[in-house]
């Protein structure tokens, strides 16, 4: 660019934008086809709902920040469809989204859900290391929240009862963790738990 300066980087949390350049990283597809697949009902719609002209202005940034590339189609009497390719850009921004566990508890609803889906589909593997990863995190935050709880004298306080709702989430979560790696790795759960109390 003549400005010499760079375009910003996709940043971590947009999701959504991760999520498409998931679909092509083994086919180039149509954006009507990406909207289909981010809304089927049994994979990432259970995640969201994303209305069609939202998936084209994301496909759009997407284009425009260098991620994606698109080749014209010819078409008999319409107009030229536009097929959609990752860039190497952009096989670069999905790969590093999909091995960063999330960092708040927050963001385990939508964005963690994304990467389990994505990381499921790279195999044993990418979802054992995310798993791992996103365990480590969330102990760390639940250390936080532990040390952070008020004295017995403030018992009644707002602090603690805030506080002790983050621990109980967190603690879920962890148990959660433990349930998907059961599930998707055959890790025992009692394997996991007994683990914990090691560590």
């Amino acid at each position: 660019m003549s400005s010499g300066k760079m375009r910003p980087k996709l940043s971590p949390q947009l999701t959504v934008e991760h999520a498409l350049l998931g679909f092509l990283q083994h086919m180039p597809l149509h954006g009507y086809e990406l909207h289909q697949r981010i809304q089927d009902a049994q994979r990432l719609g259970l995640v969201w709902r994303v209305k069609q002209a939202h998936v084209y202005a994301l496909l759009a940034k997407l284009e425009a920040d260098g991620l994606v590339q698109a080749e014209l189609i010819p078409q008999e009497a319409r107009p030229p469809k536009r097929l959609l390719q990752l860039t190497a850009a952009g096989h670069t921004a999905f790969n590093t989204w999909l091995s960063a566990p999330v960092e708040h508890g927050r963001d385990v609803r939508v964005e963690f859900l994304a990467k389990l889906f994505w990381a499921q589909q790279a195999g044993v593997g990418a979802t054992q290391k995310l798993l791992a990863a996103q365990r480590r995190v969330t102990r760390n935050l639940l250390a936080n929240i532990e040390s952070e709880l008020p004295g017995a004298e403030d018992a009644q306080c707002y602090a603690l009862l805030v506080n002790e709702f983050r621990r109980g989430q967190l603690e879920a979560m962890l148990r959660w963790l433990d349930t998907c790696e059961a599930t998707l790795i055959q890790v025992p759960v009692e394997q996991n738990m007994q683990a914990r109390l090691i560590g």
